[in-house]
Parts: C-alpha cells; structure tokens; sequence
C-alpha cells in the first residue's frame, strides 16, 4: 500500500560513467511498503539504490526522500535511509557481535552502558543474542546479513535499501531473511535476482538499459521481466 508520509522521488533522472550511460530519463515515485527492483547486470539497478542515499549523485535531474532533495541533503537523508550491500563483510567493522552494534549506537547514544544494553537487546531481536560476544567473522553467511542489517535498523532509519542481500546466501538463509524482511515496518527496497523474494511485494519496477521498461504489481512485472530476458 502507498504511504503518503514516504516516499522516493526520481525525477528526470540521468547518469553516466565517462562515456557509459547508465541511467536515462528516471521517473519513479515510490511510496508502497515493499519495492523489488529487477533488472540484469548492467542494466542500472545498483547505480539507481545509491542514489536514494546520496552515495551516487544523477548527472541530470533529481532525487528527493521523504521530500528531501538528496543533493541538497545528504547527511539528513542518511540518517533516514538504511543502505545493506550484498557481502555482509563490507560492513562488520568490529571483532565482536556486539561491539558491532554498539558501534552503531554510538551515533545515537553517548552513554556506554545505555549503548551496551541496548546492543544486546537489538541482537535479541535479530535471534543473534547467543552469539553476542562471538568473533563476526565466525558467524554464517545467514548470520552476518542479519547483524548487519540490525547495525543498520538499530539507529532508526524509516527506509531500508538492500542491495542483492541474499546474493551469498544458501536457501535455508535466504528464506531466513526473507522472513525478517517480511516483519519490517520501514519501507523496504530491494535489487535482487532472486525473483520469489518479490512474490508478496507490493511493487516491482524492471529496468533495462537504463531505463524502466516496466512497473506493476510483481506477477505482471516478473513475467515481463522473464519475457525480457529470454529474447
């Protein structure tokens, strides 16, 4: 369902690396709960998720989330967008679980006992609780994702973009976050190739060569997308 208190504006929207276009002419007005974004590599997918927090800027035209315009006000939208890459151990820092989201807290609270305790609850909620004061490297592909996406929710972002997030996953992880995706109450974007994920999402947008070439409810939009890709 859209939301009229969110939303994600692309408007006229370009980009280019040097002599390669990636993006051309971009409008979108996302305000629905959960988005899949579907396209094959190359076709501008990931260069159009970071610019939703400003770690891309468009050549032409603009962006704007939850009415802020991105170029304009990065730090703001940062703290309102959540971004998780597709290999976790881009963003574990710490040795530890915990230390890991108590570096994330230490955005928000000054105090290092409140930041301790809080940690240890964020982990409770992520099932990660019994391995608070395990290594990170130690824990699964599964278990991972899932600290790094808590990192990311614990500082209270109201949108979270996931980036091919079960890329490196197995099933059995897979449906794992799937499930913890399913019970976010942040609007959620995700780019994955993974095309169940998308099954129950309220919105679907294919791009291609840079351009939306279709956007629909996730049945119309996944057989287009199929379609597309067996020419």
């Amino acid at each position: 369902m859209p939301d009229a208190d969110r939303s994600i504006v692309f408007d006229g929207v370009e980009h280019a690396f040097g002599d390669r276009v990636v993006l051309r002419g971009v409008d979108l007005d996302l305000r629905e709960h959960r988005v899949g974004i579907v396209g094959a590599n190359g076709s501008g997918k990931s260069t159009l998720a970071r610019m939703i927090n400003g770690l891309i800027l468009p050549d032409r035209g603009t962006v704007t989330v939850n009415g802020l315009d991105v170029r304009k006000n990065k730090r703001k939208v940062r703290r309102d967008v959540g971004f998780i890459f597709s290999d976790p151990d881009r963003q574990i820092i710490m040795p530890t679980v915990v230390e890991d989201i108590e570096l994330s807290l230490s955005r928000i609270l000054s105090d290092k006992a409140e930041r301790k305790a809080r940690a240890r609850e964020v982990l409770a909620e992520f099932g990660l609780d019994g391995h608070a004061d395990q290594p990170s490297h130690q824990l699964s592909g599964g278990q991972k994702q899932l600290l790094a996406l808590a990192a990311v929710m614990v500082v209270g972002p109201t949108i979270l973009v996931a980036d091919e997030p079960t890329t490196m996953l197995d099933l059995r992880n897979s449906l794992m976050l799937r499930r913890t995706f399913a019970e976010l109450t942040e609007q959620l974007v995700v780019l994955t190739h993974d095309l169940p994920m998308l099954d129950d999402f309220d919105r679907v947008v294919v791009l291609d060569d840079g351009r939306v070439v279709a956007d629909d409810e996730p049945g119309p939009a996944i057989a287009f997308y199929r379609s597309l890709m067996s020419r």
